[in-house]
């Protein structure tokens, strides 16, 4: 076998990999791979034999790592994520505005702002291929890898990347027109320390400032409901079941009020951003993505009209250019 052969099987091996391990199993890797499930063993077998270790642990229908496999599973991806880059800058360099764009963001940003962003975006850039993905917390390690291309996300908790703001979201108090509080437009959070409170599932950004808060406060807040639909959360506060806490960007019903949440005056939330790597080649078509959303954001944005009469919040520096 020749050694050009030798290292496109090790290239495809590679891929089968870190395919089984992010899949959990062969079969939905051989899926992802568009191979037989017998084919992406036989991958996984020759990788093993050629490095001289045991990658995987297989029990029956369960497939895990073994402490060697996870090890050199960050590096595989590594590789990998390289490799496209490296594709990208070729194409790039050639004057190309064609490629795969990959955007994270979360459940809502991509209902109410990618969504409609894209419908205008795709007339101008029939080349690009945008994939989506909902990866929470783990998009920065995504963008560390150079898995990903832009990731939607407070510009705050991505310190060591690059952004450029979006929008500005708060943390809102949703309640039934005859709550007690329907007719106010901003209240302190200690108001609502006795109210049974409808909240979002751990690991919403949203959940996470409004629980920072309260503890500023000294509140313990009486969960009631905890879902990840904001719009169960509004169903139940329409009906009067409690207050929902919810971030500003949510599709908001007409017959709910929507009350500003501030913690000693000042508001809760913080500024949605586009971000990215700088120590990854970021395409041109990225960078025009992101120039175009931001262009499309200052024009509307989700939740403006539910934050018009709110205190403004504090407006990070913007760390660019792309």
């Amino acid at each position: 076998m020749s050694f050009r052969n030798n290292q496109r099987i090790k290239l495809a091996q590679l891929r089968a990999f870190v395919a089984v391990a992010e899949s959990g199993g062969f079969a939905r890797a051989a899926g992802r791979l568009n191979l037989t499930q017998s084919a992406a063993s036989r991958q996984i077998m020759a990788l093993e034999a050629d490095l001289g270790l045991r990658l995987f642990t297989r029990n029956g229908q369960h497939t895990t790592l073994t402490l060697e496999g996870e090890d050199l599973l960050r590096h595989s991806r590594r590789l990998l994520a390289d490799l496209d880059s490296l594709g990208e800058r070729a194409q790039a360099l050639k004057g190309g505005q064609t490629g795969i764009l990959r955007v994270s963001a979360s459940p809502q940003v991509l209902e109410r702002v990618l969504a409609p962003f894209l419908a205008r975006y795709r007339r101008g850039h029939a080349g690009v291929e945008v994939h989506l993905s909902e990866t929470g917390p783990a998009r920065l390690g995504q963008l560390e890898r150079g898995e990903l291309h832009l990731a939607i996300m407070p510009a705050l908790e991505a310190q060591r990347f690059r952004w450029r703001l979006l929008y500005p979201i708060h943390v809102l108090a949703a309640v039934a027109k005859t709550h007690r509080l329907a007719r106010r437009a901003v209240i302190d959070i200690g108001e609502i320390a006795d109210e049974p409170v409808l909240m979002l599932k751990d690991g919403f950004v949203a959940r996470g400032w409004f629980e920072a808060a309260c503890n500023a406060s000294g509140i313990r807040p009486r969960v009631l409901v905890e879902s990840s639909a904001p719009a169960t959360l509004l169903a139940l506060a329409q009906v009067g079941h409690g207050v929902a806490i919810i971030p500003s960007n949510v599709a908001p019903l007409p017959s709910v009020r929507f009350v500003m949440l501030t913690h000693e005056e000042q508001p809760i939330g913080r500024w949605s951003s586009v971000v990215w790597n700088q120590h990854r080649f970021l395409p041109p078509y990225a960078k025009d993505f992101a120039d175009e959303l931001v262009a499309d954001v200052r024009r509307g944005f989700p939740g403006r009209e539910l934050i018009r009469r709110a205190p403004q919040l504090p407006r990070p520096k913007e760390i660019f250019p792309l």
